[in-house]
């Protein structure tokens, strides 16, 4: 992105400079629409679960920065002639599925000759500027909070393998096709300012995104970190781990302080994650509230962490039992 130059627009409330999970523009009429696309190769054997998952997984940006999806136009690359036509029609049946949930509308979309499956969609939705989250807005002393499990980089690998059991593969169907959205309606309900989802660059790498763009430190509880299930056995393999694993803690070792010696643990933490939850930080007078709401959606509400401000701004992974009262 540093060779990318950043063109200034009065239009624009969150761009290209931001780094941040989606874009947002103020329309003519007043209004702010939040934009985003993420495509990906399959990861599942089911293409209807595929195409769940990359629905739900292109549609967490918008749920990420507060909004409510309005439009999708898809992105597919498809091998000519070497993929039945009727299991394409499964992938974008499966979509189909998570879009109509999310009453969102599929206007149209794009698709080339490509040797390899992708699929995904470019997202038009609207936000309320008072609901509005970023990665920026952060505040010294916010609870962080994770709604759902991590693993599926593990749990997808191991699939790849055959060496997921059944228990793992219902674990990560699950936790794919599940939308953020009660999440999101639960964090703008609650005043959140600052959220992510956690994608391709793990827990700790959007957890670490939130922290320096607030410009705030942060410690994370690694014991109160869910994991999915059959996760944490399939990552003392290291034949299971994803290779942008190794490079999601890259990224970020030079601000970590890592005070546990558990690797497959650490391997969990930077694992790369497909259709993640959401990371909430929320105002310690807020946080009983936005639990109880998650809960009452049937969405994980896991304190992991606390911001504080200390200089330079790091990560502390800590191991024992804290107080989240």
């Amino acid at each position: 992105m540093q060779h990318i130059e950043t063109i200034e627009d009065p239009r624009v409330l969150v761009g290209l400079s931001a780094l941040d999970d989606a874009g947002v523009i103020r329309t003519p009429g007043g209004d702010l629409l939040v934009q985003t696309v993420d495509f990906f190769t399959p990861i599942v054997d089911d293409p209807v679960i595929f195409g769940m998952a990359a629905a739900a997984n292109s549609l967490s940006d918008v749920y990420a920065m507060g909004g409510t999806p309005l439009s999708a136009l898809s992105v597919a690359c498809f091998p000519d002639g070497k993929i039945p036509p009727e299991i394409l029609a499964e992938i974008v049946r499966g979509a189909q599925i998570k879009l109509k949930e999310a009453n969102c509308v599929l206007l149209g979309g794009h698709t080339v000759r490509d040797r390899e499956v992708k699929f995904g969609f470019s997202v038009t939705g609207i936000v309320q500027p008072e609901h509005l989250m970023t990665k920026s807005g952060a505040c010294d002393g916010d609870w962080l909070i994770l709604t759902k499990a991590i693993g599926t980089g593990v749990l997808a690998t191991a699939c790849k393998k055959d060496k997921l059991r059944a228990e793992g593969l219902e674990a990560l169907h699950t936790s794919l096709v599940r939308l953020n959205a009660s999440a999101a309606h639960a964090a703008c309900a609650t005043g959140v300012r600052a959220a992510t989802d956690v994608t391709g660059f793990g827990l700790i790498g959007h957890a670490f995104e939130i922290a320096k763009n607030s410009g705030l430190s942060l410690m994370i509880f690694t014991d109160r970190v869910p994991l999915l299930a059959t996760a944490y056995e399939l990552a003392l393999d290291r034949s299971n781990l994803a290779g942008g694993l190794h490079r999601n803690r890259l990224y970020s070792e030079s601000n970590l302080q890592i005070q546990i010696q558990d690797e497959a643990l650490l391997s969990l933490l930077f694992d790369p994650q497909t259709s993640g939850g959401l990371l909430l930080a929320v105002n310690p007078d807020r946080k009983d509230s936005l639990i109880k709401q998650l809960l009452a959606s049937g969405d994980l509400a896991a304190v992991i962490g606390r911001f504080h401000r200390t200089d330079p701004v790091a990560i502390s992974l800590v191991k024992g039992e804290y107080d989240c009262q």
